[in-house]
């Protein structure tokens, strides 16, 4: 039987990381945890659930994330954010891998609760994932804080059944929160490899955002929250090109 080292990243996720660490009991023979210096109770928890704990200084997603990949003990490596958890469908199908790897990768659909409701369109459903991988036939990318793992040309892939279950945010109060802090490290990426923003871009990336998630990807068909969802989606792109054309124009000074 293969086994699995488990790497999760945290900062200050006392709310979720027992939940996240229980869901992998399960399935991993490994699982270690890369703190950017918690000041809550994460720390204690790890402790108490007798996982690996490092603590490393946060460069950015893609950075922590590929830097966690060389803590696992194990070549095969299933990631996790602090914030998700395996649902029994998806620990038997690891389980299966387990048995019999056939692939270098493996995707999973992730499912996400929203103050409470499960999401199932807005473009959140099935937000296939690549989270289970040989991590010699890769490493992450992608622009910070969007990171994905990224595999070596000709790298085998198939698809788990099950769900990786997200608890994003548990108020809207957190997700403006997210977008705070989102939009800052989108803007500063963008800034970064030279794209431009201006007035126009600004409303026009927000609205093309909320007809897409909200009436094709049916949105509308989550009631209320899938109403919020699509409003501050739509927010969280103009607030991006905003702080992008800030970034413009500083420079230009």
């Amino acid at each position: 039987m293969n086994k699995i080292s488990a790497v999760i990243i945290t900062f200050n996720e006392e709310k979720n990381i027992g939940r996240c660490i229980d869901s992998l009991l399960d399935v991993a023979d490994d699982i270690v945890v890369v703190d950017s210096f918690s000041t809550d109770k994460t720390k204690e928890i790890c402790a108490k659930k007798m996982v690996r704990f490092v603590e490393h200084s946060f460069e950015g997603h893609i950075e922590q994330k590929n830097f966690a990949i060389t803590q696992a003990l194990y070549p095969f490596v299933l990631s996790l954010d602090a914030d998700e958890a395996l649902s029994d469908d998806l620990k038997l199908s690891i389980l299966e891998v387990k048995a019999q790897t056939n692939y270098d990768g493996y995707t999973m659909n992730r499912l996400t609760n929203y103050c409470g409701q499960w999401i199932k369109h807005c473009g959140w459903y099935p937000d296939r994932k690549l989270r289970l991988w040989n991590s010699c036939k890769g490493q992450w990318g992608g622009i910070n804080p969007h990171d994905k793992f990224i595999m070596e040309k000709g790298s085998t892939i198939s698809h788990l059944k099950g769900d990786l279950l997200h608890f994003s945010y548990y108020t809207v109060a957190d997700h403006f929160k997210q977008i705070e802090k989102f939009s800052s490290i989108g803007a500063e990426a963008l800034f970064k490899k030279g794209e431009k923003s201006n007035f126009f871009k600004c409303y026009a990336h927000a609205i093309i955002r909320f007809i897409k998630a909200y009436f094709f990807n049916f949105g509308f068909l989550d009631g209320r929250k899938g109403f919020i969802i699509c409003k501050n989606s739509a927010y969280a792109n103009f607030l991006k090109y905003k702080k992008l054309q800030k970034l413009n124009k500083q420079k230009e000074k």
